[in-house]
């Protein structure tokens, strides 16, 4: 009986798979990747056309040697790991390290691990596609010597351990340029105004929003101009007008991506990025279903497109006809604009494999963050089959002498998609209901106003989810890298993440510096993003890779040796205090440890003191007198507190300033290049002076 072999990459896998083929198959996994560059050295013969020198990865001897028995046994041998270019690759190493050249060997690839995809994918047998091989190459090997090659540079300037990379210097530029944005930020002031008006013959009061007059929109900037048009409004009669009626409808979402399932997860469910693609890895190499076996219950995780399969989207809208009626079923199909960037378009979007495997049945085979995220999935891929939401909207503009104040409301007449799926955060829309016996001859009486002080905010600080999107919107990065990504650089501490919001570290801060000022091109988001159209070219058949390295490279080094000289120029000795260690008697030194700076005594290894480093920055605290320093929160944060903390307990995020406001007598702090009033009622903003050496 001929005997065939099947290798794929997870040992999940091979317990789901098994069952879907017959005894003459033989399932075994390589446990993802076999070879890989070396740990200990470039791996990129620079000199000999940028070839790389793979190696065996440490550990996976033994697997590798089972597997060449196997491969011995065996007639024909099937490569069925992953459907993407990092799945391609590990198939070529493994045909590579297995010497399968004389052996009868296919490539085959399936979206979702069910019997059906799994049989129809060995009818559909193919050869390794070396494009998309050479594209993982490519990617592999530039990001190798960007890491290796700028790596002992930041060692020598900062602290041994410190590492570079292609992608996440771009993805730390961009959280470090959005900090600057919101450091820089001045608030500025306005003010809302309601009038809460009685309707003749109705129990309910009325609230309108100020708008203007009846020609333009305004805003009330100051408490001065707030009472002008009080003053005014008081005084006035009160009429309806004009109503008008409309109807606005909501579109159903499209299919989940790897991004947008990632920013949802992260919205909805509150998982990191890494959780997320680790949970759904579970539910795409299969669950456990009672009385059913093990399944993949989701398509493959790793995609950049929203389409879905001819028999999946014939099934969910018989699905919804049944389940919810015909008027539900979408006509078409929702679609993204058209100017979405290109997309590796073999895949499906994220989709349950059987739809109807609804949440509530898979409930009790799943664990509670499995069941949430399946059902995020679920719910998102009915939708995207679903009617579009429609809503009969009113508005209505009220006359009060020359200025208007509008209300505005909004009821559903068609839940369509919205049945099964609303988006984290839009749940809060459809609050406003208006008055039934509202009509152009209402009599309306003014009983009283509210009027509030605001302030503008600054941008948000980045979260994972709209860091996520930011990549993608850039094309920066791909699919299979957003997750790893931004772990690597939360890993490294660059980043610290509170409360959901990702903040700059001090080594972050000045890891950035380092790479804008020696490498711009490298944390230049357009180059990235070209970058990655090339890898794209590459996995077209359209770009030869090793071009890609060979522009690449001599630009790199040219950097690399320009950065190394000027730091020879200035050597980088540890700066010396005046703070005495208090065990062996010599001045403290500043080190950089992995949450920041600190003091250790130079007498190391023989005294091994260390002390936190409390940076004065020159400035007496407001409260208490004593010296301003710069403290971390345990995240990694920078704050500026009293030196004299727990007894004084002055903090502030931005930089205190020595001079008093003119206005209040509060402290000032650095925004930018302005100087603003702590006070935020006050409100107070001068230009800072800038002192020149003379």
């Amino acid at each position: 009986m001929a005997r065939y072999l099947v290798i794929v990459e997870s040992p999940a896998k091979v317990k789901t798979i098994k069952k879907f083929l017959g005894s003459n198959y033989v399932v075994t996994a390589s446990n993802g990747h076999v070879r890989d560059l070396p740990k200990s050295q470039l791996g990129v013969d620079v000199e000999h056309d940028y070839e790389p020198k793979y190696i065996t990865i440490r550990g996976k001897g033994e697997i590798l040697a089972n597997l060449r028995k196997e491969v011995k046994k065996a007639d024909k041998v099937y490569l069925a790991t992953d459907p993407d270019r990092e799945g391609e690759a590990i198939s070529w190493h493994l045909s590579q390290a297995l010497k399968l050249e004389n052996k009868k060997t296919y490539r085959i690839s399936f979206n979702e691990i069910t019997k059906n995809a799994v049989k129809a994918s060995l009818k559909n047998a193919r050869e390794i596609d070396m494009d998309l091989v050479d594209a993982q190459q490519a990617r592999r090997v530039l990001d190798r010597i960007v890491g290796y090659r700028i790596s002992p540079l930041l060692w020598a300037k900062v602290k041994r351990g410190l590492s570079a990379g292609r992608v996440q210097s771009v993805a730390l530029r961009i959280i470090a340029d959005r900090e600057e944005e919101i450091n820089a930020f001045i608030p500025e002031e306005y003010w809302t105004l309601d009038a809460n008006l009685k309707v003749e013959g109705e129990k309910k009061i009325l609230t309108a929003k100020f708008y203007g007059t009846e020609k333009k929109k305004m805003t009330i900037r100051s408490k001065e101009e707030l009472e002008q048009i009080l003053k005014e409004v008081d005084q006035a009669d009160y009429s309806v007008a004009d109503i008008k009626k409309g109807e606005r409808i909501k579109k159903a979402p499209v299919p989940f991506t790897t991004s947008t399932l990632q920013q949802e997860a992260s919205k909805a469910l509150n998982f990191a990025t890494s959780k997320t693609m680790r949970i759904a890895q579970q539910l795409y190499e299969g669950i456990d279903i009672k009385g059913n076996g093990t399944v993949g219950i989701i398509t493959y995780l790793r995609t950049d497109s929203t389409r879905v399969s001819e028999e999946a989207d014939a099934s969910v809208r018989e699905y919804i006809a049944s389940n919810y009626g015909k008027e539900y079923v979408a006509a078409g199909e929702a679609k993204e604009g058209a100017d979405k960037k290109i997309i590796q378009d073999a895949h499906e979007a994220i989709r349950p494999t059987d739809v109807s495997r609804t949440p509530a049945v898979m409930k009790d085979s799943l664990t509670r963050d499995q069941f949430r995220l399946y059902q995020l999935i679920w719910k998102r891929f009915v939708a995207s089959r679903m009617r579009p939401a429609r809503y009969e909207t009113t508005s209505v503009k009220i006359a009060a002498g020359t200025y208007r104040f509008t209300v505005a409301a909004s009821k559903i007449i068609f839940e369509g998609f919205r049945s099964v799926y609303t988006e984290a955060g839009e749940e809060k829309e459809e609050s406003n209901v208006l008055l039934k016996g509202l009509d152009m001859d209402s009599r309306l009486t003014k009983e009283s106003f509210e009027s509030k002080q605001h302030f503008t905010q600054p941008p948000a600080h980045y979260t994972e989810a709209a860091l996520v999107k930011t990549l993608e919107e850039l094309g920066i990065g791909r699919p299979s890298t957003y997750a790893p990504t931004i772990s690597t650089i939360i890993a490294r501490r660059y980043v610290a993440k509170e409360n959901k919001n990702l903040y700059l570290t001090e080594i972050g801060e000045v890891v950035n510096n380092i790479m804008k000022q020696s490498f711009p091109s490298i944390v230049d988001v357009n180059f990235t993003a070209n970058m990655e159209s090339l890898l794209d070219g590459v996995a077209e058949g359209k770009v030869g890779w090793k071009t890609i390295i060979e522009n690449f490279y001599p630009d790199l080094e040219k950097a690399v040796e320009k950065a190394e000289k000027e730091q020879e120029a200035v050597k980088i000795e540890d700066e010396v205090t005046d703070v005495i260690c208090d065990q062996c008697g010599r001045n403290m030194v500043i080190k950089y440890g992995p949450h920041g700076r600190f003091l250790a005594c130079p007498g190391f290894p023989e005294c091994r003191n260390t002390k936190p480093y409390l940076e004065k920055i020159g400035v007496p605290c407001p409260v208490c007198g004593k010296d301003v320093v710069i403290r971390k929160t345990k995240k990694g944060r920078k704050y500026y507190g009293c030196e004299d903390n727990p007894n004084c307990e002055f903090m502030s995020w931005q930089k205190p300033s020595t001079k008093k406001c003119p206005r209040c007598g509060s402290h000032m702090v650095e925004k930018g290049n302005k100087l603003l009033c702590s006070d935020e009622q006050c409100g107070y903003v001068e230009n800072k002076e800038i002192i020149k050496n003379i």
